[in-house]
């Protein structure tokens, strides 16, 4: 994309895009906001350091990545570190946690085994009630979104597969669900 359809794109001059890229200038939290949206990526995408990516990832327990969350945890379960397009995580929700009134969509495919505790996914304007040992595949392209509709904390596997080259699709599962953790609506 070029710096003027960036400009167009994002409502920011083009003099400004040029400072930005050419370290004359540390844009803001805002404009980097106006950049991604314009280039159909997360924020985050923006500040990705590529790891080197293996063949076989083995990870123990004590070892996976966490990020705490506001109203709950994220762990990477070897995906970030894996040369194939799958990246497999481990969610604990606690009561009333959802990924916010915003839907989310990305390429490749979701798949949802909720461990324990009950969550509710919206695939599409279709609700899917799952307790646990119940799974839910489709299609990311498809609008979704979730949150824990139990009483306790949930623990939920997802598996993100078939993604587009260069897309993180966990990016768009962080970014929205961070935001939406911190909501207290059940």
């Amino acid at each position: 994309m070029s710096i003027r359809a960036l400009a167009r794109a994002s409502g920011l001059s083009t003099n400004a895009l040029s400072m930005i890229e050419r370290g004359r200038t540390s844009p803001s939290v805002s404009t980097l906001y106006k950049i991604a949206d314009a280039l159909g990526v997360p924020i985050t995408a923006i500040f990705r350091t590529e790891t080197p990516k293996k063949a076989i990832v083995f990870r123990k327990s004590n070892e996976r990545n966490r990020i705490i969350l506001p109203r709950g945890v994220w762990e990477g379960l070897g995906g970030e570190e894996f040369s194939g397009a799958v990246e497999p995580l481990m969610l604990t929700l606690e009561r009333g946690a959802n990924s916010g009134h915003l839907t989310m969509r990305h390429s490749g495919h979701e798949f949802v085994l909720c461990l324990d505790g009950e969550l509710e996914y919206e695939v599409e304007g279709w609700r899917y009630n799952l307790g646990a040992g119940d799974s839910l595949l489709f299609s990311a392209q498809l609008e979704h979104r979730w949150r824990n509709a139990g009483a306790s904390p949930a623990h939920v596997l997802i598996v993100l597969s078939g993604y587009s080259r260069g897309e993180s699709a966990l990016e768009y599962h962080l970014v929205i669900g961070k935001a939406a953790l911190e909501s207290t609506d059940t």
